[in-house]
């Protein structure tokens, strides 16, 4: 027995020491040591019975329904409180988490959350509002929504912000709606035409055909970047706008995005910026005084609020001078009697598109933002993008011992973007590479994206991360490349052995998706 670089014992390696796992001695009942083998919830329980005691519906009282009574079993599960929280306690356990160790994907900052935010958002005033009880009564709420939209035009140098889109991709198309309605009301509107790079995130071309735009694509220079030639070449009388990350999806930054925004508006069009990765730059660039028109700014990647946070999310977006007029409703003045939220506009003009959602956005997600603001404060955002940075560099210059960078010249910003050149004639693909990731604890990076590299690994640490997590990550990735590279193509193939669930087998799932639980036949109701 020997012990490994954390102090753990482990099996020595003598030849022919065959490992001791999973797919050598299976377990008789599908469970693995402490993680059960569960079923779906609608295969548990009984039919019949209830985990809640309710009284018998009294004679007539729903008299009222008319046709509309049941007549069969409603189909749901009867399990009790324990049954409930084991079903879900187990299936968390399946799940890789920020809260177990580091979330590698590219392009998604999975940053850990801090729990002041939570408490937070969890006050009295916060977390029981409603957004039709009177605005009277909520005051404080409404102040927090000013205060959070005014740092968020300093941070990005705007002067407009709408709180209301519910995430990125929704941010986006409130940006291009806004970019339509300005075309528009300025005799423009024959601008159908949206330029996007080849390494654009897939919701910006998808947005722009939403809206109902043509999508074009804009050539990427060797080094990673926008070709200001071919962009030059496509602008026109045509294009309403362009759509560009910053840094980019490579995990560059734009150097010539100055330029970029000048041609643009040269052009007559707009420069939407795809605000995805502002969490590298952060108190150190201005996106409006780079030239951006619009911009989506997701709270949970650049301010930590959970992804989705167990319903929306938010993607606030700033607008500049130009749309700022566009900007959909409702927002938020600050006259003698409060603050007023205004969801008609005074003068009864329309607005170019109407509102993004029913209410007003969500407002667990603003106090997680604003309370990440305050307790960070200029110093520490500032330190967040440079931290990012840091550690993405650091996995850089780590890995390239084994792995092969896609642009190994200069730095990187907040990820570092890998491609497959360094398992070239190894038996090992990119996918067999991420599933064997999964085997030593960790969830694979963005795979296969951006589409313009070969084989993409695509690794964001986030500044988070301590450099013993950073260290612990890239040993696992430089054993596992010096494995591959030695031949050991089986612990890949085979990969994940570990895990609850093997691998599926992708051409059945793709040619034959089981898309839905089929119910086994319900008991009929009894006769009266």
């Amino acid at each position: 027995m020997t012990m490994n670089t954390v102090g753990r014992p482990t099996r020595p390696e003598a030849a022919g020491d065959e490992p001791l796992n999973d797919y050598v001695h299976p377990t008789l009942t599908g469970a693995r040591g402490l993680l059960q083998d569960e079923a779906l919830i609608f295969e548990l329980g009984g039919w019949d019975k209830s985990g809640v005691d309710l009284p018998e519906a009294e004679a007539g009282v729903a008299d009222d329904l008319g046709d509309l009574f049941r007549t069969a079993p409603i189909g749901l599960p009867g399990l009790s409180e324990p049954e409930t929280v084991r079903h879900y306690v187990r299936l968390s356990q399946k799940n890789h988490a920020i809260d177990l160790a580091l979330y590698p994907l590219g392009s998604c900052t999975m940053k850990h959350n801090p729990r002041l935010n939570e408490k937070m958002a969890r006050l009295p005033g916060f977390s029981d509002i409603h957004p039709l009880q009177p605005q009277s009564s909520v005051q404080g709420a409404l102040k927090l929504m000013d205060r959070l939209a005014h740092w968020l035009k300093t941070l990005t140098g705007m002067p407009a912000v709408a709180l209301s889109p519910k995430a990125g991709a929704h941010g986006e198309l409130c940006g291009l709606l806004a970019i339509r309605g300005a075309h528009e009301a300025n005799g423009q509107g024959h601008r159908k035409t949206v330029l996007t790079p080849t390494s654009a995130h897939g919701t910006n071309p998808a947005t722009a055909a939403f809206c109902g735009y043509t999508v074009e694509e804009i050539a990427q220079t060797p080094d990673g970047r926008v070709d200001l030639a071919d962009l030059a070449k496509k602008l026109g009388p045509h294009v309403a706008a362009i759509m560009v990350t910053n840094p980019n999806t490579c995990g560059l930054f734009e150097r010539d995005v100055i330029e970029i925004a000048r041609l643009t508006h040269e052009a007559g069009a707009y420069f939407y910026g795809d605000g995805a990765n502002f969490n590298a730059i952060v108190g150190r660039v201005r996106p409006g005084d780079l030239g951006v028109d619009a911009m989506h700014i997701n709270l949970h990647k650049t301010f930590s609020t959970p992804h989705g946070g167990g319903g929306p999310g938010a993607g606030p977006v700033v607008l500049s001078e130009a749309l700022a007029p566009f900007a959909p409703l409702p927002w938020i003045t600050h006259g003698e009697d409060g603050f007023e939220l205004i969801e008609h506009r005074e003068d009864g003009a329309q607005t170019a598109f109407g509102r993004m959602c029913a209410f007003h956005g969500q407002m667990g997600m603003y106090v997680r933002a604003y309370a990440y603001m305050l307790s960070h404060g200029a110093d520490g955002l500032r330190q967040v993008a440079e931290d990012a940075v840091l550690n993405a560099n650091y996995l850089k210059t780590v890995l390239s011992a084994e792995m092969s960078p896609a642009f190994p010249d200069g730095p990187c910003m907040h990820e570092a973007l890998f491609d497959d050149a360094w398992l070239e004639g190894t038996g090992v693909t990119t996918l067999d590479f991420a599933k064997a990731m999964i085997d030593e604890g960790f969830h694979p990076m963005t795979m296969y994206f951006p589409l313009v590299v070969h084989g993409a690994m695509l690794i964001e640490p986030t500044e988070t991360e301590s450099k013993a997590e950073l260290d612990r990550f890239a040993h696992a990735l430089l054993a596992l490349a010096k494995a591959a590279k030695a031949g050991d193509v089986e612990r890949f193939k085979g990969a994940p052995y570990h895990a609850p669930l093997r691998r599926l087998d992708e051409t059945l799932a793709a040619r034959k998706p089981r898309l839905r639980w089929t119910a086994p036949e319900a008991p009929k109701m009894a006769a009266e």
